[in-house]
């Protein structure tokens, strides 16, 4: 039976770390006050900068700062969580702690009485085939039971290698307006997905280019509503982002948090 709730707050690509305090702190408040007011909170994944495995968490206090605001507001509301690109090695011991509900991607939940089809994105962005094939690779059981068995120093290696790798990646995109297109979700992609799940609303993240899109493919359309990565951290690059997607009785909009 599919998730349903009258109301619901949808976040992703938060990206948190030591390293970007007033992103946390501002999510740490989240939990605290805009989320205990809805029925439901959707984290659609990304909520970590990495993920190297739970056994990580135990040696690092920041992890579990994260662990208990999640977990304390699972006492107050449902939580949902869907694996991003950055921590879909988040398991069962950290989904247990924090008494979130693991989802797949996609799924597909109820809110407000209509019928939503949630992803994280990256699976959406077929046009980036050398993505594509890096993902299927890595979702692999037997390679993530193998990457799990090194090392935490050898695993904690890698990710800074492959964050470094993405970093560098994403900047040099940013300046073409091609290499931009094949970071975007296509049409053809969103159009299987929905037409699979039966389903013509769609919420993912990934691409941090929040907006409300109104599509069609031959005779199919659909709504499109990506979310906002999150980032407080670095106004001297880019513009402050916080924002949630709000679902209830009243309709579907943006939540600013950077200004509440």
């Amino acid at each position: 039976m599919i998730p349903q709730h009258a109301s619901a707050l949808l976040i992703s690509d938060l990206h948190l770390t030591p390293s970007m305090p007033l992103t946390a702190q501002r999510f740490f408040d989240f939990c605290e006050k805009e989320a205990p007011k809805v029925e439901a909170v959707f984290i659609l994944g990304d909520l970590f900068e990495y993920w190297v495995g739970d056994d990580a968490s135990a040696s690092s206090p920041f992890q579990q700062e994260v662990q208990r605001a999640i977990a304390n507001l699972s006492t107050k509301v449902k939580t949902y969580y869907l694996h991003g690109n950055r921590d879909f090695l988040i398991g069962k011991s950290f989904i247990k702690k924090t008494g979130m509900t693991l989802l797949s991607d996609p799924t597909i939940v109820e809110i407000a009485g209509q019928k939503w089809a949630l992803a994280h994105g990256d699976a959406l962005c077929t046009a980036d085939l050398g993505y594509q094939v890096f993902r299927s690779f890595v979702r692999k059981p037997w390679i993530q039971k193998l990457f799990l068995t090194l090392p935490l120093n050898w695993r904690r290696g890698v990710a800074q290698h492959l964050r470094s790798n993405s970093h560098s990646q994403y900047q040099t995109q940013q300046r073409s307006a091609s290499s931009q297109l094949k970071m975007d979700v296509t049409r053809a992609a969103c159009a299987a997905v929905l037409k699979d799940q039966s389903v013509d609303r769609l919420i993912h993240g990934h691409t941090h280019l929040p907006a409300h899109h109104e599509e069609s493919l031959d005779t199919q359309a659909w709504q499109r509503w990506v979310l906002s990565d999150w980032d407080l951290d670095h106004p001297e690059s880019l513009h402050p982002r916080a924002s949630a997607l709000l679902i209830d009785g009243a309709g579907v909009r943006y939540l600013d948090l950077i200004k509440h």
